[in-house]
Formats: C-alpha cells, sequence, structure tokens
C-alpha cells in the first residue's frame, strides 16, 4: 500500500467484505480516514432509501464504530442515475454492450463524489482489487531537465479478482489519488482479515450484477424504459427463422442463456438494428461466435500512451487484451489509425467480440493497465 503519511483520506466503504478490510489496514498502519458511504437507489424516483440500504449501512456503521472513525451518507442518486444509467440505457438502445460500473468508477465514486467532498481529500480509498505504482521520469520543460511523478494502475496478484478493467476508464489525477488497500491481497487473505478483525462482513456473499440493479432483473428493468420491440431470430447458416424476439436490447453478442430454442446450443452472433433481426449460430464454437480482429474508439490512456510523442500513426505494437471481466489475457497486435482508433488482432479469436464493450490493454506482462476503449467492429 502506497505511503499515506500526513495524508487526508476519504474512504469508500459499501458495507462489503473487500471495503471494510480496506478500512482495517489503512487503521492498522496508522491511518485514520473519513468514512463514506455513496447512497444511490435501483429507481430513478426513489425517494426512500430506507429498505435498498438499510442492511449495507448495517455492515458500515459497524466498521464505524468499531474503529471509532466518522461515517457520512453522501446522496449521489440524482448524479448515477443522470450520468450512469442514461448511459446504459443510451447504449442498450443502439444495439451496444455497456459496462455500467466502469463508468460508475469514473463519474461517480471517482468523479461527482471527487466534486462535491473528495476534494478537500488528498486520497480516495476503496475496496478494489487493483494496485499502483510510482514512476519518477525526466522530462524536457523550457529548455531543462525536470523530474515527474507517474502513477500507473497496476493488476491485483489475483487474478480471479482483479478490477483493472472496471478503473481504465479512470482519468489520471483521479488514479493519482486513488488507493487500494487490499489491492495486493487474493480474496481469501481479505476474508481471513475480516474474521480476524471480527467485522460483521466477514462471511457476507459478494455483490453480483450490475451495481444499481441490486436484486432487480436485467431484463425487466431494460422493458421498464425500452419496452417491447419484437423481430425475428434467424439461423446464419440455414437462413431459417427460428422465431421471435422481444427487443435486440434483451440480447448481447455471445449470449447463450435464455434463447429458448431447442436443438442447441444456440448463439448470439449479430444484432441487425436496422431490420431488427438477431442473427444466432447453432452448436460449440462455431466461427460465428468468434473474431480476431476489431476496432477500438477513441482509446483512453490512463498514465501515457504506450505509442509515446510524436506521429506513430501506422505503428504497431505488442500488448495483452481483456474484453470482458474474466482472469485470462489475450495476446494482440495492437496498431494506430490515422484517425486515433486503435485496430486490434488477436493471437486466438474470441468468442463473443461486442460492439460496446470496453477492451482493455495491458503490456505483455500483464502488469501495467495502459487504458481502455469501446469495441468497434472491423
Amino acid at each position: 500500500m502506497r505511503d499515506l503519511r500526513g495524508k487526508k483520506v476519504a474512504a469508500l466503504l459499501s458495507g462489503g467484505v473487500d471495503s471494510s478490510v480496506a478500512v482495517a489496514l489503512l487503521v492498522e498502519h496508522g491511518i485514520r480516514p473519513d468514512l463514506w458511504y455513496i447512497q444511490i437507489g435501483p429507481d430513478r424516483d426513489t425517494t426512500d432509501f430506507t429498505c435498498s440500504i438499510e442492511e449495507d449501512l448495517e455492515m458500515a456503521r459497524a466498521v464505524a464504530y468499531k474503529y471509532r472513525l466518522p461515517l457520512e451518507v453522501i446522496d449521489l442518486h440524482k448524479d448515477y442515475w443522470e450520468k450512469v444509467v442514461d448511459y446504459t440505457i443510451s447504449q442498450v438502445r443502439q444495439g451496444l454492450t455497456p459496462n455500467p460500473d466502469v463508468m460508475c468508477n469514473r463519474l461517480i465514486k471517482f468523479g461527482v463524489f471527487d466534486e462535491r467532498v473528495g476534494k478537500d481529500y488528498d486520497i480516495i480509498a476503496t475496496g478494489h482489487y487493483a494496485t499502483t505504482e510510482e514512476e519518477e521520469v525526466q522530462e524536457m520543460v523550457n529548455g531543462k531537465w525536470s523530474s515527474r511523478q507517474l502513477t500507473w494502475l497496476c493488476t491485483s496478484p489475483d487474478p480471479v479478482k482483479d478490477q483493472t478493467d472496471f478503473l481504465a476508464q479512470l482519468q489520471p489525477w483521479q488514479l493519482q489519488k486513488a488507493c487500494f488497500p487490499i489491492g495486493h491481497l487474493p480474496k481469501n487473505e481479505v476474508r481471513a482479515i475480516a474474521e480476524r478483525e471480527h467485522l460483521s462482513a466477514a462471511h457476507r456473499k459478494d455483490s453480483q450484477g450490475i451495481c444499481f440493479l441490486g436484486k432487480i432483473d436485467y431484463n425487466d428493468y431494460i422493458r421498464k424504459y425500452l419496452g417491447e420491440k419484437p423481430g425475428q431470430v434467424i439461423d446464419r447458416a440455414t437462413g431459417k427463422v427460428l422465431g421471435l424476439h422481444r427487443g435486440l436490447w434483451f440480447h448481447t453478442i455471445g449470449q447463450r442463456k435464455g434463447l429458448g430454442f431447442g436443438g442447441g446450443p444456440w448463439y448470439v452472433i449479430e444484432k441487425d438494428m436496422e431490420r431488427n433481426i438477431l442473427w444466432v449460430a447453432n452448436g460449440f464454437d462455431t466461427k460465428e461466435q468468434y473474431s480476431d480482429h476489431f476496432l477500438v474508439a477513441a482509446p483512453h490512456w490512463l498514465t501515457r500512451t504506450p505509442f509515446g510523442e510524436g506521429d506513430r500513426v501506422g505503428e504497431s505494437l505488442s500488448m495483452s487484451l481483456k474484453i470482458r471481466h474474466t482472469p485470462d489475457f489475450c495476446a494482440a497486435t495492437v496498431t494506430l489509425l490515422p484517425d486515433g482508433r486503435l485496430d486490434i488482432r488477436t493471437a486466438h479469436p474470441l468468442q463473443g467480440v461486442a460492439p460496446g464493450q470496453f477492451c482493455v490493454l495491458y503490456d505483455n506482462e500483464h502488469h501495467r493497465c495502459y487504458g481502455s476503449g469501446e469495441i468497434r467492429l472491423a
């Protein structure tokens, strides 16, 4: 964990085991953070949060009481809906595959929170599984050499829990303020610390699914805001109409479950938004499910571009990447195009490459995270 001596620290506490142990480790290192619980809800017009946050707040208050730390609740519900949920609905409506958790970190936890109260702190600590690394570089400024400190986002040693992909859209200044106290630990050690510290969340299950939905079914949620728009489901190989879908926004590229057709397995391979057709392929590992070539729009670099300074259009670099939350990396050749997009050619075909997903780029050692951008099909 980075040296926080003399720093004013805000710790974001969710009520889960990870953020609880993050606070415990801060205290263990002599840091007395102020605790903050970010309040959002599963409905745009929510005004009564009692049911939705009661258990989380109970756990958070137990941590605050144990370590004699101040805990405050900040209501960012309206901001969350205007920035994250509206982004999600807009992407889904266009047939894309969004990642609201990525945008929540950039726009809410390290965004609006910082605008409201985080600006008064040197550090914002969270329970993410990620690490940071400092590097001092020498630069020529106004004819003189000067040193500058860079902060890199780096992976957790627990590849299954690593969450750098969810943090790869942070702004450089946000990363400089971020601290991940549990990032160097595997999950089993985090649980062990929670038990040792007798934390209420020690045996609490990890949260699953999209952060703002809670226990609400995703399809029910999308139906509420976009309704239904039936169209044909067609087998790519035969051209046979298999039935009807209720709306392309209920499906994503690579999807297998929930299609409801016999003689499977069936996989979604394309969404034709113009003709409202869902194209599917039959069988395991059919070539239509895979792609080894796609584009990345508007790449966002966390610390600095791996292509370096100057005109590097047409240059190709060897990197590793992820296109979804997974412990597995894929080697790739990444080429900078004249329009700023990246041309990605992977070492082996990837299943379920979907427009709108974030492609997250790393060095070849799977250690430093360079940044990310939205996938567009080549």
